[in-house]
């Protein structure tokens, strides 16, 4: 091809070697010990440049250094139809040219405008060509040649998922994974260390370490316990450049929160507790709340509590709280100071949810022991019978003594009871009841066919509390009313009737009777 590639004859030695190897120390690499790696493709560096011919050259594949600031031209373009005369000019086109790339008509010297970034693009595509002067006809067909961005070590290695949040249970064995944390580099992956990334921990020693080339990290201490600390805060280290002195880094932060196991047995705080709670104290109402602690949270804190023994069967039952663990004990059946003044129970919690790996930290339940007292209160006086029946004859005299009630006062003080009627069930007033002995008199005259039944409601009175019975009085009849026909009676006859005869149906019973007994008068009665 004639249109070829040299470096311009003032273009000196020196000035090369010095721009290139400033720029390739920033990529930690030295030209002279050979670090610098090239593949098949690659163009020779510009230190190479100068000792060869031009013959030897790739004409349509060149590379510039990204981020090259310097004056000096990157490439020279010169065609062997060029005597030097003036006659020549020389164009470019394609990607970038006028914008980033210009070109010296009259030399060929190619200059970079801007700084060239690899990783916004990588590679540009341009068209040159040797074109007269005086026409702009070209002189010689137009070649196109890659200009390729050589990567710098620009960028710094980024977690781009992190921050980081992660879990691991507490206890965990030595080395157990964590997490996996990950950087990207955006420089070029397949040329030098730019792109090469290792980890390391900054903060977060001796608990956790991390892989260099994986970035997985692990626990670094056995038998960490949630219960003394349940997180930690990790900075994660990404160093470019395989880690060497030079290299970029970036940060990340891992939270690392130690899941809970059950490792932890429930202990209740005290060997023996006591609760006192009234006679009174309606079944099924809580008589106490009990708990076991544990110093594990969730599943591994759930536990059952029972009854192991006591000395009420039946008296007493414990269910747990579902919402604070608690141990809750139930009434079941009615209390009485004057029976049983005390309770003694043998009460266990067990945690729900065992894991066999932590049975040596156990056993995983406890006992302690419950006394409830039961106190005293001032109970209402009881009736003997409840429900009372009494008789009464109805020509009973005012002041008739007709039965006596009995109330007794349940406490151990045995107090005096008075005795009184609901006189909402004694309108009337028809009866006493005697304040100190109970005994029910009449207060007035009864009239069975009045009121043949009477309801009292009885009160015994044992200041402040009254109790309450049923007295119930029949009043028995008497042979006290003559018989009363209910309506008068009238009949009519006829003449010439005989003694003895019935008359029609439609007669009155009257004019029977009247025939009955007195047969003379029916004689005087003929017409």
């Amino acid at each position: 091809m004639s249109l070829s590639l040299h470096q311009q004859a003032h273009y000196s030695l020196s000035k090369v070697t010095a721009v290139t190897e400033a720029i390739l120390a920033c990529l930690g690499l030295n030209p002279s010990s050979g670090d610098l790696e090239k593949s098949p493709l690659s163009d020779p560096g510009p230190w190479e440049a100068l000792h060869r011919h031009k013959r030897s050259w790739v004409w349509n594949q060149f590379f510039v250094l990204e981020e090259y600031t310097g004056n000096e031209p990157l490439y020279v373009l010169h065609s062997d139809v060029d005597k030097g005369d003036g006659k020549v000019k020389y164009v470019l086109s394609g990607e970038g040219a006028t914008s980033i790339f210009t070109i010296d008509e009259n030399t060929g010297d190619i200059h970079a405008t801007k700084r060239l970034d690899r990783e916004a693009q990588a590679y540009y595509t341009l068209q040159a060509q040797a074109v007269d002067r005086l026409t702009n006809l070209p002189v010689e067909p137009k070649s196109e040649f890659v200009v390729k961005v050589q990567d710098i070590n620009d960028n710094e290695p980024k977690f781009l998922d992190g921050p980081y949040l992660a879990g691991v249970p507490e206890m965990s064995p030595l080395g157990t994974m964590v997490v996996q944390v990950a950087a990207t580099d955006a420089d070029d992956p397949t040329y030098g260390n730019s792109a090469r990334v290792v980890y390391s921990i900054i903060h977060g020693q001796p608990y956790f370490s991390v892989e260099p080339k994986t970035g997985v990290i692990r626990t670094a201490l056995p038998n960490m316990d949630r219960e003394t600390r349940d997180q930690y805060v990790l900075i994660i280290q990404a160093k470019d450049m395989v880690g060497q002195m030079g290299g970029l880094s970036g940060t990340t932060s891992v939270t690392v929160t130690l899941t809970d196991v059950n490792d932890n047995p429930p202990r209740f705080t005290h060997k023996n507790y006591q609760y006192t709670v009234p006679e009174s104290l309606p079944v099924q109402s809580v008589v106490a709340r009990i708990k076991a602690a544990d110093a594990d949270i969730g599943s591994n804190a759930e536990m059952d509590y029972r009854i192991m023994d006591g000395d009420g069967p039946g008296m007493f039952n414990i269910t747990t709280d579902e919402d604070t663990q608690d141990g809750v004990i139930i009434l079941l059946k009615p209390l009485d100071f004057e029976t049983k003044s005390s309770f003694s129970l043998r009460i266990e919690a067990t945690n729900r949810n065992i894991d066999s790996n932590f049975l040596s930290l156990g056993p995983f339940s406890d006992t302690t022991s419950v006394k409830v007292t039961v106190e005293d209160v001032n109970e209402a006086p009881v009736f003997s019978t409840p429900l009372s029946k009494m008789v009464i004859s109805e020509d009973a005299k005012v002041g008739t003594s007709i039965g006596r009630v009995s109330a007794h006062d349940p406490d151990t003080t045995n107090s005096a009871i008075r005795y009184s009627i609901d006189r909402n069930t004694d309108l009337e007033r028809f009866f006493n009841v005697d304040a100190h002995s109970g005994v029910i008199s009449t207060a007035k005259p009864l009239d069975r066919e009045a009121n043949s039944v009477h309801n009292l409601t009885i009160f015994a009175i044992e200041h402040p509390q009254i109790g309450k019975g049923i007295t119930v009085i029949t009043v028995l009849d008497i042979n006290d009313n003559a018989p009363v026909f209910a309506i008068d009676y009238e009949t009519l006859l006829c003449e010439h009737t005989m003694p003895g005869q019935v008359r029609p149906r439609n007669s009155s019973a009257v004019g029977l009777l009247f025939f009955s007994f007195f047969p003379l008068a029916s004689h005087a009665l003929e017409v």
